[in-house]
């Protein structure tokens, strides 16, 4: 039997490396210069959903935090760290002068790396988490929103919704609780008060129940101050709860009704106008109104087509005035549905294959 044919050693005695040991190699290089690359707990950072295009999504979102960013915090400053390390050619020749010069050298360059804006992998589809350093997320984001609010400008085509997260944890009711305890302090521990609600999004995560982590943050919302109550038309403060896999991302959010949920597509939008109904309803409409009209002149007394005009008019007037509640601010201003949580605003429950549109 002839013997296998064995792989051609290199003049070292070694074996030739295969192809995933070098991709191997090269992500491990990746990732140890640029921080984490991989959403985890101990961030900050923006979460941003979008639609069905997460390169282009990450491009628009750079652009748009870049400009935002230079306004609110001035341009992005590297004092230090461009500059290489200073040395003459005599100490080039001693091994350790030329050692310390190596490490600085890449001691600066993985300092440059860590930009104040640096996407990471969020691990589940359409979702985009965009890592903070040295500013303040939720400041950030409120002003972009607040901006387009405004201006009513549409500065992005791909991404939908744009949350800021002040800090993620494990996601085990057990971590998320004592995490949140502290967490919320800033905004509802006395002497703080405020209206609140609380907003639940699970993605590719089947372990947590949204109805526990509803009574668990309530409750602890609840102990800090008992002055702190449940709104959810026009809460004063949103908590905001996204689980991602094994990965809690949590933010406490201003204007969040106001804002159409963060969402960018929408808040840029005008408010809304009656529907226009089609052309030939229209000019039925039309001929409705002439024929109305000559009944009043007592020319057209009983011309059916005056009565028709004034059924269609009718229950759509009746309608808006028998609203006896006042409309959200959103569309959806009970994510929840018809379930009376007394904790807060609930979103939707757990998926297992995330791809949110929304």
């Amino acid at each position: 039997m002839a013997s296998p044919v064995q792989q051609p050693l290199q003049s070292g005695g070694s074996k030739r490396k295969g192809k995933a040991q070098y991709m191997q190699a090269k992500r491990a290089r990746r990732c140890d210069g640029g921080g984490p690359r991989q959403l985890e707990p101990g961030l900050q950072g923006i979460l941003i959903t979008c639609n069905m295009n997460e390169r282009k999504c990450v491009g628009e979102a750079y652009n748009l935090l870049n400009e935002y960013g230079d306004d609110l915090f001035g341009p992005e400053k590297f004092s230090d760290k461009d500059q290489q390390p200073s040395g003459s050619k005599g100490e080039d020749d001693d091994a350790e002068a030329a050692l310390k010069k190596e490490v600085g050298d890449i001691k600066a360059s993985t300092e440059m790396r860590l930009r104040r804006f640096q996407s990471v992998e969020s691990g589940v589809n359409n979702v985009v988490f965009i890592r903070t350093l040295g500013i303040e997320p939720e400041k950030l984001v409120h002003h972009i929103l607040q901006d387009m609010h405004k201006t009513k400008k549409k500065k992005t085509r791909v991404i939908l919704r744009m949350l800021p997260i002040l800090g993620t944890c494990k996601a085990f009711i057990e971590d998320m609780k004592k995490y949140a305890e502290t967490f919320l302090e800033p905004w509802f521990k006395t002497p703080n008060k405020g209206t609140f609600q609380i907003v639940y999004k699970s993605r590719n995560n089947s372990n947590i129940h949204r109805d526990e982590v509803i009574k668990v943050f309530a409750g602890i919302v609840g102990s800090l101050n008992s002055e702190n109550k449940v709104d959810l038309t026009n809460p004063q403060y949103t908590v905001v709860v996204e689980v991602i896999k094994a990965v809690c991302c949590l933010s406490v959010v201003k204007d969040y009704m106001l804002f159409r949920k963060y969402n960018l597509q929408e808040v840029v939008k005008t408010a809304k106008e009656p529907p226009q109904p089609p052309p030939e309803q229209a000019a039925q409409a039309a001929d409705g109104k002439e024929a109305k009209v000559g009944s009043a002149n007592g020319s057209h007394q009983d011309d059916p087509t005056d009565g028709k005009s004034t059924q269609q008019v009718e229950p759509e007037n009746s309608a808006e005035l028998g609203q006896t509640q006042p409309a959200p601010a959103t569309p959806e201003a009970n994510e929840g549905g018809a379930d009376p949580e007394p904790a807060g605003q609930v979103t939707e429950g757990s998926e297992s294959n995330a791809n949110d549109l929304s």
